[in-house]
């Protein structure tokens, strides 16, 4: 498990797939705004590759996160689009509706950088979100994300487009949390 200060990334358990499934994925506003696709509703045992792991991808490495105290799940952490040439990746964050405004985000954002980074070697880390999230652009200038540009009406989302705040973080700029 990597370790922040508040939370720990951890391989997926099957027991947290239903967890996942009612409080992240069947949630329409919630997944509407996470997803860059439609809303659709998941077949209860389904292998949608959101929930279910395949350990054979190379370019995207989910993650659950949990409380460090009581190992309570607390939502999902993914790097994706990893590309090896150039030496990137994509962040992307989901907290239960429970688990917001705790400071996870944020931990687990540095978590992920340190993974990103460290670990993998990456150079380059981008998240992508949506203009009004306030919570995730905090998450990431908190630690050294610097917004790169705005993407006007690039995200469908409930009958509306929305703008996404494209942010990037360059390994020379990042300044690891010790506790990490």
């Amino acid at each position: 498990m990597l370790r922040g200060s508040k939370v720990g990334l951890r391989a997926r358990h099957e027991d947290d797939i239903p967890i996942l499934r009612a409080e992240l994925y069947d949630d329409v506003v919630n997944a509407s705004r996470a997803e860059s696709g439609p809303w659709r509703p998941i077949t209860p045992g389904s292998k949608d590759p959101r929930l279910v792991v395949d350990d054979k991808a190379q370019g995207h490495v989910p993650f659950s996160v949990v409380e460090l105290e009581g190992g309570t799940l607390v939502g999902t952490a993914t790097l994706w689009g990893i590309d090896n040439h150039h030496r990137s990746a994509h962040i992307g964050l989901g907290l239960l509706p429970s688990s917001r405004g705790k400071g996870y985000g944020t931990d687990a954002v540095a978590t992920l950088c340190h993974y990103g980074l460290v670990v993998r070697g990456l150079q380059r880390l981008q998240i992508e979100t949506l203009s009004d999230n306030a919570a995730m652009l905090r998450s990431a200038e908190r630690n050294g994300f610097v917004r790169e540009g705005v993407l006007r009406s690039s995200a469908w989302v409930l009958g509306e487009f929305l703008d996404e705040v494209v942010l990037g973080l360059l390994v020379q700029d990042w300044k690891p949390d010790p506790k990490v």
